[in-house]
């Protein structure tokens, strides 16, 4: 597919946290010196975009299953959509989330991360209505998003619940999951889904 100005299939995994980055630090030497300090601001981004480039580069291998996937999708107010993936199963947000080393367990309702709660789940939550919203809009069609967490170098993920309301998946089984799903979507229907997500006009509401 030829790429179009305001086309976001040119971002690649974490634009958005790059950007971010250089804004609280323009000064290339004292970005790279923050980024070794425990306690900068800096440093804590600089984690986050390790954790997406893992996760966009895993999400990426679905594309021989006939899949799609945008990075770094930006809305209006500056905040942005870590992945999304689009394919055979239906359509995905993806939140990265890198806890390395640290123990991460989800139950019914909520994450922990070394036995700290932590608003994951109801953020990814939000953020696939948005989605969903977004993409019903442009696309004259209901377009269901699931919303999911792609946890990244952890050193234990363990989910409790069987069926539950965000999938909670170590970085590695990403493709492998949910390229398994049942298909809900033709060929036609992901391709039309993907044109309308792939342009920046349908974020700006």
């Amino acid at each position: 597919m030829q790429l179009l100005a305001g086309d976001l299939a040119r971002n690649r995994p974490g634009d958005a946290v790059r950007r971010k980055i250089v804004e609280l630090q323009p000064n290339p030497l004292l970005r790279l010196l923050e980024r070794w300090s425990p306690r900068s601001e800096i440093r804590s981004w600089s984690d986050g975009l390790v954790g997406e480039r893992v996760t966009g580069r895993r999400l990426d291998r679905l594309r021989k299953h006939g899949w799609y996937t945008l990075h770094a999708i930006q809305w209006a107010s500056g905040a942005d959509i870590d992945h999304l993936a689009i394919g055979p199963a239906g359509v995905f947000s993806i939140n990265s989330k890198r806890h390395r080393g640290k123990s991460v367990w989800y139950g019914d309702a909520a994450i922990t991360v070394n036995g700290a709660v932590q608003r994951h789940i109801a953020i990814s939550q939000s953020e696939a209505r948005r989605v969903s919203r977004a993409l019903t809009r442009r696309c004259g069609m209901e377009i269901p998003v699931r919303p999911v967490i792609s946890v990244v170098h952890a050193a234990k993920l363990k989910v409790k619940n069987a069926n539950p309301p965000v999938l909670v998946l170590e970085v590695d089984a990403l493709d492998r999951v949910l390229s398994g799903l049942s298909p809900v979507l033709s060929s036609n229907q992901v391709a039309h889904i993907y044109s309308v997500a792939r342009d920046a006009g349908t974020w700006v509401g």
